[in-house]
Formats: structure tokens, sequence, C-alpha cells
């Protein structure tokens, strides 16, 4: 029991992420009937792509990731045009989270005499170390910081309760009915983990147990996300800004707020770990590269990045959810296709998804793409 908690932690952490605070902005812009319908599409859009991807991995015995994968089931062009895309969006959502943490340790140490880059710098070196560890402990820590998390976060949802005005609460706003889609997708999108969580799982001995875990992320996520999105939305309304968390501050004062400040900081170094697991496992596994290499250049590429000034936290959030996203969450179809007729291990799970509502799915994350373009 203990294992599969573990192995849930580790697909909630990397999914509660930086696209928690960016939810209620874009759900008030564009009103709650559009952010329902979209988390409604997208939440049984990624969910099957979440159980695609953990079927097609357990029919394979080598040890990949996405890339390798590619590989094996596109060809030599599927792993190119995947590594390009898994390497600058895994390093392109590192980035993003250590800007995002750097800005919430600000806050909650602004009394101090210590400028926003060195926190930023602090954060990702000590992030950087837990990498160096490995799943286990990972596995271990996604535990406690989720419960702390959710700890957290629903004693903010409560003292916002009295505080609510349903008249806050916008219904529909066609001008930006387009909004929620890049966000809601980056928000739920998970699949990183799932070659961690099948790896953590075998090393239990429990492979068996990872479609239940993947269905239970997204039943739980789905709701929590609505539910602090309609709530931060009934307090603050129109002044809902895009970090979510600010908006509350004037409502909660600064006492309360150290409560969420904390539990993004928590939220933001989960996913942060289980992607950085995920991108130094790839080079490993996909690139041949020596663990130790692997460990450093994972490690120092948002670092890097941030240092030569590569510090736009929501545009680094959009690229990634909506090119990244959309184009990965398809290169898994296509593998999933693939690997059901030349996997070469039984899986501890077999999906009967008809190939129509695969092509759907496709037709859906392009449409969604393309209509980024009009807002």
């Amino acid at each position: 029991m203990l294992d599969s908690l573990k192995a849930l932690s580790i697909l909630l952490g990397t999914i509660i992420g930086a696209g928690i605070f960016g939810i209620p902005y874009i759900i008030e812009k564009s009103g709650v009937i559009p952010g329902f319908f979209y988390f409604l599409i997208l939440g049984g859009a990624v969910l099957l792509i979440h159980l695609l991807f953990g079927e097609a991995f357990l029919r394979t015995k080598e040890k990949m990731r996405l890339p390798g994968l590619s590989q094996k089931y596109l060809g030599s062009w599927g792993k190119d045009f995947v590594m390009i895309s898994v390497v600058v969006g895994t390093v392109g959502a590192l980035l993003a989270y250590l800007i995002l943490g750097g800005e919430f340790l600000k806050i909650l140490f602004s009394s101090f005499d210590v400028s926003q880059t060195q926190l930023t710098l602090v954060f990702g070196l000590f992030l950087s170390y837990l990498i160096f560890r490995g799943i286990k402990v990972i596995a271990s820590l996604e535990l406690l910081t989720n419960i702390f998390f959710f700890s957290a976060i629903f004693l903010i949802l409560f003292f916002c309760l009295p505080k609510i005005e349903m008249s806050n609460i916008s219904i529909f706003n066609s001008s930006s009915a387009f909004l929620p889609f890049g966000v809601i997708l980056f928000s739920l999108i998970g699949w990183s983990a799932i070659p961690e969580m099948a790896d953590f799982l075998k090393l239990c001995r429990k492979p068996q147990c990872l479609k239940r875990a993947i269905v239970l992320a997204t039943v739980i996520v789905v709701p929590f996300y609505l539910i602090f999105a309609v709530t931060v939305i009934g307090v603050a309304g129109s002044n809902t800004n895009s970090d979510a968390l600010s908006s509350l501050l004037p409502f909660l004062g600064q006492k309360i707020m150290v409560f969420g400040i904390l539990a993004a900081l928590i939220t933001l170094a989960d996913s942060y770990l289980v992607l950085g697991l995920h991108l130094r496992n790839t080079f490993i596994y996909d690139l041949k590269i020596p663990k130790n290499l692997a460990n450093l250049i994972t490690c120092i590429s948002p670092l890097i990045l941030f240092l030569i000034g590569f510090r736009s936290f929501i545009e680094i959030l959009g690229f990634v959810g909506t090119v990244v996203g959309v184009i990965e969450g398809i290169v898994i179809i296509l593998i999933f296709k693939k690997a059901k007729k030349r996997g070469d291990q039984k899986p501890a799970y077999s999906l009967k998804v008809p190939s129509l509502l695969l092509y759907f799915l496709i037709a859906v994350l392009l449409l969604g793409a393309l209509s980024q373009f009009l807002i």
C-alpha cells in the first residue's frame, strides 16, 4: 500500500506544478463554462495518453524513455524529432519552475537582504542534489511533500470560504474562450513521470499498480484544480492575478499566505525533481550518456539559461504547454499503436482502444494547438 502511494505521489508531484497557479486567472477570463469544458475534454485526453504511455513502456524490455521508444517503434526520425521536444520541453519546464520558485522565495524572505537571483540559484542547487540521489529518495519525499502541499492548500481554501462572493464568478466570455487550452493542458501533463513510476513499482515488484495509480491521479487532480480555481475567483473576482496567490493576499493577510507560498514551493520542487530525473534518465538510457555527465547536464542546463537571461515565466510555460505537450502527446499515441503489435514483453495491463478514438485524440490536440493562434 505504501509503495502504491509513493508511486501515486510521483505522478501527482509532476502534474501539480506551476500550472495550478495560472488556472484561476484563465478561468476568470474565459468563464467557468469554458474552463469546465476544457477540463472535461483535456482531462480525459491526458488520462488516456498517460495510460497509453504506461502500457507501451511496460511492453518494452529495454530501459528507455520517450526518445528511445520513438526510435524503437517509429524509426530514427521519431527519436530525433522527440529528443528535441523532450530536451527542450523538459529543460524549459525546469527553467519555469526555477523562475517561479525564486519569485515565491523572494516573497517568503522579503525581510532579508538577499536577491531573487541568489534565492533561485540556491533553490536550483538544492534540488539538483536530490536529483543526484535518485528515485528512491525522491519517491519517499514526494509522499511527504504531497501530504503537506494538500494540507496547506486546503487550509487556505478553508479561510477563503467565508469570503467567496458568487457574483465574482463569470460564466462565459466568448472573447477569451480559447485562452484556457494551453495552461490547462500543461497543468494536466505528467507523462514524463510514467517511466519513473513504472521503474519504482518494478523495484517494489508491483507493476500491476501502475494503471490504478494513473487513474487515481486524474480523479484527484481535476476536482482539486476546479475547487482551487473557483475558490480563488470567488474571493478575488476580476482581481485574480496570473500567479493566483498574490490575488488572495489582500483578503487573507500575510501570515496565512505563508502557507500558500510554502505549498507553492513544495509543488514546484516536486515537479522539478521528477522532471529532472526523467531528463537525466533520458540522457542515460536513450543517448547513452554516462550517468555523472547526464546528472551534470540535467542540473546545470536550467541554471545556465536563467543566468544568461531567460526569465519570462509566462512565455516559457506557454511554449512548453502548447507546442511541446501536443507534439509529445501525438507521438505517444503513435508509439502505443506500434507497441501493441511489436512490443517484446507482456504488460501488467492492456487497453482496448479503437483506432477511431486515437485519431480523435490526435485531432483534439492539433485543433487545441491551432486555437492558440486565435487568442
